[in-house]
C-alpha cells in the first residue's frame, strides 16, 4: 500500500492517507489501498479504527481533479461506483471507525468522513462539497450521507452553493462531534477510540448494526432489527462477564475478540 499507512496501538487501529504532497487527494490507487487496509484490519484484536491524514494541512483535499478531469463518461461513474462501494464498506464495517479531521475535507474527503461512525476535527479543519463548481455532483455519497448528518435543507444549501464551512459552523450543524486544537486532535481521537474498545465488543459491534441498519427503515421496524440485535447478545461471553460482574462488583473481563459465543 504506497499510500496508506496502518499502525496498531493496543485495541486500537490507525489507518492513515498518505499522500501528503497532494493533500491526501483521492485517486484510483488510494481508493485501492484504502479499502486493502480495511480487508488486512484483524477483527478478532481491533476493536476501533480511526481514520485521518498525513500532515498538518488536509485529512482529504477531496477527489483527485487531474485523474478526473479526462474521464470519459462511463469512466466518471465506474470512479463513483468504485468509492461509493468502499465508503459504503467502511461505513457498514463491523468495528466502529473513528474519522479524525486534520485540515481539509473537501469532497471526496468529507464523504470519506461521513462514510466513519463518528467524526472529530480539529480547530483548522475545513467541510464541503465543491463538486458543482468543477461542472459535476458529488460522487461518494455526499448527496446522501450530507442530508442524512445535517437535514435536507442545509446539505442543499451546502452542495448548490459549493460552500465551504470551518470547525465550529460544522460543530454547530451536527457534522462533528468535537473540536479540538490540531496538537490534541490524535490525542483525543485515541482517547475516544480506547474508551470504544474497552467495551464489550459484540454489544458494540451489534449497536452499530442496529443504528445503522434502523436509519434505513421506519421506527417500527427498526425496533425488529433491535429486539434481535438484543437478543443475540445473550448467552455470550460478554453479556455473562459483563452482568456477572455488575452483580458481584467485579470489573468484567470482556474476551479481546469478536465472537458470537
Amino acid at each position: 500500500m504506497g499510500f496508506v499507512t496502518t499502525e496498531v496501538q493496543g485495541a486500537v487501529e490507525i489507518i492513515t492517507i498518505d499522500r501528503p504532497q497532494a493533500l491526501n487527494a483521492l485517486n484510483p490507487d488510494v481508493l485501492n489501498d484504502l479499502k486493502a487496509a480495511f480487508d488486512a484490519v484483524d477483527q478478532n484484536a481491533v476493536r476501533c479504527i480511526v481514520v485521518t491524514g498525513a500532515g498538518e494541512k488536509s485529512f482529504v483535499a477531496g477527489a483527485d481533479i487531474a485523474a478526473m478531469s479526462v474521464m470519459t463518461k462511463a469512466e466518471g461513474e465506474a470512479f463513483g461506483k468504485m468509492g461509493n462501494d468502499i465508503f459504503r464498506s467502511i461505513e457498514t464495517f463491523p468495528i466502529p471507525v473513528i474519522a479524525a479531521v486534520n485540515g481539509f475535507a473537501l469532497g471526496g474527503g468529507n464523504e470519506l468522513a461521513m462514510s466513519c461512525d463518528i467524526r472529530i476535527c480539529s480547530e483548522n479543519a475545513m467541510f464541503g462539497q465543491p463538486e458543482v463548481g468543477l461542472g459535476i455532483t458529488p460522487g461518494f455519497g455526499g448527496t446522501q450521507r450530507l442530508a442524512r448528518l445535517v437535514g435536507a435543507g442545509m446539505a442543499k444549501e451546502l452542495v448548490y452553493a459549493a460552500v465551504n464551512i470551518g470547525a465550529e459552523e460544522a460543530l454547530r450543524i451536527g457534522l462533528v462531534n468535537h473540536v479540538y486544537p490540531q496538537a490534541e486532535l490524535m490525542e483525543q481521537a485515541m482517547k475516544l477510540a480506547n474508551k470504544i474498545a474497552r467495551n464489550a465488543p459484540i454489544a458494540v459491534q451489534a449497536c452499530k448494526k442496529a443504528i445503522n441498519e434502523g436509519l434505513e427503515v421506519t421506527t417500527e421496524e427498526g425496533e425488529v432489527i433491535e429486539e434481535k440485535l438484543f437478543g443475540s447478545c445473550f448467552e455470550t461471553h460478554d453479556q455473562k462477564e459483563g452482568m456477572g460482574c455488575f452483580l458481584s462488583r467485579e470489573k468484567p473481563k470482556p474476551k479481546a475478540v469478536f465472537t458470537n459465543n
